[in-house]
């Protein structure tokens, strides 16, 4: 496996002598991976990177029930229960949990712990999401192409599936290459090491501060949008529109990640 030697050789970094802080290699349970990284990550949270997926997706439920999957420490839910929106959310992380109950408004979305995959919620919904990769969070194809099947489950008629997903990286690794970077800075390295034959990505994370490195990696199932459309189709749900980002840019063969909207019919309702 990857570590922070084999990083720094690759990318010809030398680093200076400090403590080193080893996280516990992570399997993260899907969901619990966001939101611990989310609380680091501040520019996630500006007004200019939130505010149009809070838009988007209350346009989009139309004044009926949403439901988030792995809602974590409620970065897009909480603004948007803010909307006049009724939130509801599946973690499966106690402590993101805990986290999102310390916030303004925390209290009152209610939130099921398990597996988003396969856990439903009481109740029907006019939209279901998945925000910030985090389908990426289920490693294997079967746990992904469940998720569809329980989110068709708990759709009514016209109700709606939104994904926020990265376009894999794999036109941009130099041959016979595996690692691809994807942000750096004093305070933070973030690379993703890919294994192309099984499609499966591993994200390092490093972040330096009070004369100590943290390391921590999770790993990850990568998906191609094809691939969600045809896991969409065998839940019966059809592609409506997908973009290029939240403020409805095209989505073009240059596109580094997509939001993809399927909706449930009243055909697929009734089978």
């Amino acid at each position: 496996m990857c570590c922070i030697s084999t990083l720094s050789q690759t990318l010809g970094i030398h680093a200076v002598r400090l403590d080193l802080v080893r996280m516990e290699d992570q399997a993260y349970g899907h969901e619990s991976m966001q939101p611990a990284w989310n609380e680091s990550m501040d520019e996630m949270f500006r007004p200019e990177i939130v505010d149009p997926v809070v838009d988007f997706l209350a346009e989009l439920a139309g004044g009926g029930r949403v439901l988030e999957l792995g809602i974590g420490t409620g970065r897009i839910a909480l603004p948007l229960a803010a909307r006049g929106v009724e939130v509801h959310g599946i973690d499966l992380s106690e402590e993101a949990i805990a986290r999102l109950r310390a916030k303004p408004g925390g209290e009152a979305v209610p939130v099921t712990i398990g597996d988003f995959a396969t856990t439903q919620v009481d109740g029907s919904f006019s939209l279901v999401y998945l925000v910030f990769n985090t389908i990426m969070n289920l490693t294997t194809q079967a746990e992904q192409v469940a998720c569809f099947r329980t989110v068709a489950a708990q759709l009514g008629t016209g109700g709606c599936f939104v994904i926020e997903v990265m376009i894999p990286d794999l036109r941009r690794l130099p041959p016979g290459e595996t690692i691809k970077p994807f942000h750096f800075s004093e305070e933070r390295w973030g690379i993703d090491e890919y294994d192309v034959a099984n499609q499966g990505l591993r994200s390092h994370h490093v972040t330096f501060g009070d004369g100590r490195i943290e390391y921590s990696s999770g790993p990850f199932r990568y998906v191609w949008p094809s691939e969600l459309d045809l896991m969409a189709e065998l839940a019966g749900l059809r592609l409506r529109e997908r973009w290029d980002g939240w403020t409805r840019g095209p989505f073009t063969s240059e596109s580094r990640q997509h939001v993809s909207v399927w909706e449930k019919s009243a055909r697929s309702e009734g089978g």
